[in-house]
């Protein structure tokens, strides 16, 4: 049963590489995966819990004879809620975080994007687009930064061939910033959430690697672009049905939302709580702002049809159904044991971290990001904080993931959004994003080594 479970996963990372073949969302795919793992690990759970918990499952059972039922009910208690916690600290932060996002895209707080773009140069243009999707992916998921960023392209540049290089270099930006912080990729977080890494060190390891692998295909990119681009003429969107804040008062929330985020690190190591307890703070604060502000809004009811994008909607909800998913599933199959049989074995063949990190690096390039670091954190039985494992395997699956469009949700948005060919982005992108990542990792051992 166990190889069972195990191959229903492996069939599942299948069709999560190939969705933008298959059509079939990968979400869809990984929660399918864990509800069908979990319902087969528990009809045969009595082998598993007396292979894996026979001191826990003794002192439950309290000298009690052991029945099916007994044993359901452990699994259901013990076993399983441990993932569904793990899982849900991620996933309550990025629903905290998306909701944050939401609330300063109402009131117009990145309107101010869109007046930097106000050029003709093509490489200006690039270069302003690259960094500013950098910086807000330092803070933000990859894949909100990247929709909230493509739609901003989408309105200035009406020429689909430049769009397609100003969108590849958006995703690039998106997956090497996200990368830098461990508040700006779901990947980030789940080391953090499981005591792996600290917010400090993690950072000062990854920042120069990821700029390194991010300046690279950006210039690169750059050299495709003529020098003068046709653009749209930018104006500042009408909210007066949404919002009716000042510029003082848009940058106060700005300030309240983007700053609270970059007090979560602290707000952790001070409280020692659950990183979304801060998230949630923030949160709730930025919200009370908002309902002070535009309290004659609220008063009018006005603003009962807030325009939210359906992309980012659905972008959102479908990467918190996909987070949940995929850890529940490789939840699954560690406790089947085959994992801890399965890390022994490449541990005694491997040379080292360098080697996961690198293999990492060429598995996200067609399957995602997330559970490309998900499963090698799951092979790995060490609890040893701010290991070089953690960051090796960190680092090579966010550059790994710009070489093929299909290794990240930004790159796949990007395919969906622009109708790019797989076959045109390696070409284009992909050589030069893996020059990039392998720089990266030089430095990355400099760095570690010296």
């Amino acid at each position: 049963m166990a190889l069972i479970i195990i191959g229903i996963l492996l069939v599942g990372y299948v069709l999560i590489a190939t969705e933008c073949f298959t059509q079939v969302n990968k979400a869809a795919v990984a929660i399918f995966v864990c509800t069908a793992g979990w319902v087969l690990y528990i009809s045969y759970g009595a082998d598993f819990v007396m292979s894996q918990h026979p001191v826990e499952y003794q002192n439950f059972l309290g000298g009690a004879a052991s029945t099916s039922v007994s044993v359901k009910e452990f699994i259901a208690g013990n076993v399983f809620l441990k993932y569904v916690g793990r899982a849900s600290e991620i996933v309550l932060f990025l629903l905290a975080t998306m909701t944050i996002v939401e609330v300063l895209d109402n009131n117009g707080c990145f309107d101010f994007i869109s007046q930097l773009l106000k050029t003709r140069s093509g490489k200006r243009m690039l270069w302003t687009l690259a960094i500013v999707t950098l910086l807000i992916s330092v803070n933000l998921d990859n894949l909100t930064t990247t929709l909230m960023m493509l739609v901003i392209m989408r309105k200035i540049i009406p020429n689909r061939r430049h769009r397609m290089i100003y969108g590849s270099a958006i995703v690039v930006a998106a997956n090497c910033g996200g990368a830098m912080t461990v508040i700006g990729d779901p990947t980030g977080l789940m080391l953090w959430n499981n005591g792996l890494v600290s917010a400090t060190n993690y950072s000062m390891s990854l920042v120069v690697p990821c700029l390194v692998a991010w300046v690279v295909p950006t210039w690169w990119l750059g050299r495709s672009l003529p020098g003068r681009v046709e653009t749209e003429w930018i104006t500042m969107p009408y909210r007066g049905d949404d919002t009716r804040l000042n510029v003082w008062q848009r940058l106060l929330m700005l300030f309240v939302g983007i700053g609270g985020l970059w007090f979560i690190p602290t707000f952790h190591t001070i409280t020692k709580l659950s990183p979304f307890i801060g998230a949630l703070c923030v949160l709730g604060v930025l919200w009370i702002v908002n309902e002070v502000f535009n309290r004659k809004l609220m008063n009018m009811d006005a603003m009962v049809r807030r325009r939210m994008p359906r992309a980012l909607f659905y972008g959102n909800h479908q990467l918190i159904l996909f987070v949940m998913g995929i850890i529940l599933a490789l939840g699954v199959v560690k406790e089947t044991g085959i994992l801890t049989d399965v890390w022994h074995f490449l541990d005694g063949v491997a040379p080292g971290d360098w080697a996961f990190g690198v293999c990492a690096g060429v598995i996200s390039s067609f399957l995602d990001n997330f559970a490309t670091v998900a499963s090698f954190t799951s092979l790995n039985p060490s609890t040893e904080m701010n290991a070089d494992y953690w960051k090796l395997i960190a680092y090579g699956s966010a550059v790994g993931s710009n070489v093929l469009a299909i290794g990240s949700a930004a790159g796949i948005t990007l395919m969906k959004t622009e109708r790019i060919h797989l076959g045109w982005y390696f070409k284009n992108v992909g050589g030069m994003a893996a020059i990039g990542a392998a720089l990266g990792f030089v430095v990355l051992a400099l760095m570690i080594y010296a």
